[in-house]
């Protein structure tokens, strides 16, 4: 369908497409939009006195265009269980007990050997802890993306900040530009941010394609009032994606309270180890204690699980 407006050129946003869809009661994650052009010149083709005007071409979207699912994959195993769940995407990571690191050249190389379905993103994340890197973290980085390109990866995710909680936008450049033109998620960074609303412009500027968030809580749930001010606040200039504690459980009340269409979520079980003989008296994890044998892996069923509580969404 067409779609034909009068509006006013403004900086930020140009063009409110949500509040658009809104005066004909239909909510913008329902659409697909193929193009927005601003005419600057006539419809007519022979003067500029429309040259306000907004013409958008959209269609309707299905439920299966509709939402989508990144899983959080910690390994080539866990990402091939989540293509075949259905998973749009995966971000692939190391160090789960961190929060997730890099993973190494041979887990990237593996994985994007076994995904012809669904995209691979990689976190980009040199250590654990905060997010406030030195110069020479920020080198690793950018080797690290340097890396991960060459192995045809479809996109990052990463994110630095300032020692006073603020997007580091100069750090962020940088690595963008390290990306060279790949999709680029702003991760979990943007819940340790000290103005989620001023850091989602500063992000919107940077042109990541989405942010991943909690809504600065401990959990997506918990945090559904501001990932839903964001969504409303992003206005189709980005892709908000919640993530932290989602399941097949919540997801549904997180999508129809928050306004989301994508998630992200990690859909893990534990799979026993195969050694007979045990060590009770040593672990290698130092004072990180974690079960040594067992290892988790993304369950298909659970992606599926939560694919059908969206799919139960009424239109």
């Amino acid at each position: 369908m067409t779609f034909v407006i009068d509006t006013k050129v403004r900086s930020s946003p140009p063009f409110n497409i949500v509040e658009f869809l809104r005066i004909f009661n239909t909510p913008f994650s329902h659409f697909s939009v193929i193009s927005l052009i601003k005419l600057y010149i006539g419809l007519d083709g022979k003067s500029n006195k429309n040259k306000n005007k907004t013409i958008i071409f959209a269609r309707k979207t299905t439920d299966m265009e509709k939402y989508k699912i990144e899983i959080c994959a910690n390994s080539a195993e866990s990402a091939i269980m989540a293509q075949r769940g259905g998973a749009d995407r995966v971000e692939l990571c190391a160090g789960m007990p961190e929060g997730g690191t890099t993973p190494s050249f041979g887990e990237i190389a593996a994985t994007r050997d076994k995904l012809n379905k669904t995209k691979l993103h990689v976190i980009i994340r040199p250590r654990g802890g905060d997010f406030c890197y030195s110069p020479a973290e920020i080198k690793i980085m950018a080797v690290d993306i340097d890396m991960a390109n060459s192995l045809g990866v479809d996109g990052f995710v990463f994110g630095c900040l300032t020692p006073e909680g603020d997007v580091d936008t100069r750090a962020m450049k940088e690595l963008i530009k390290t990306a060279k033109g790949k999709s680029v998620t702003f991760h979990r960074a943007f819940d340790m941010c000290s103005d989620p609303y001023q850091a989602l412009e500063d992000i919107i500027e940077l042109g990541c394609e989405r942010i991943l968030t909690s809504g600065q809580q401990a959990t997506a749930e918990e945090g559904i009032l501001l990932i839903k001010q964001l969504v409303e606040q992003a206005a189709g200039r980005i892709i908000i994606m919640p993530g932290g504690g989602i399941n097949s459980m919540n997801i549904r009340k997180i999508a129809e309270e928050t306004g989301a269409t994508e998630f992200h979520f990690s859909g893990r079980k534990a799979v026993a180890s195969p050694m007979l003989y045990r060590n009770p008296k040593v672990s290698m994890g130092g004072t990180v204690h974690i079960d040594e044998y067992s290892r988790m892996v993304t369950d298909p069923e659970m992606v599926k699980a939560a694919f059908e509580e969206l799919n139960n969404i009424m239109l």
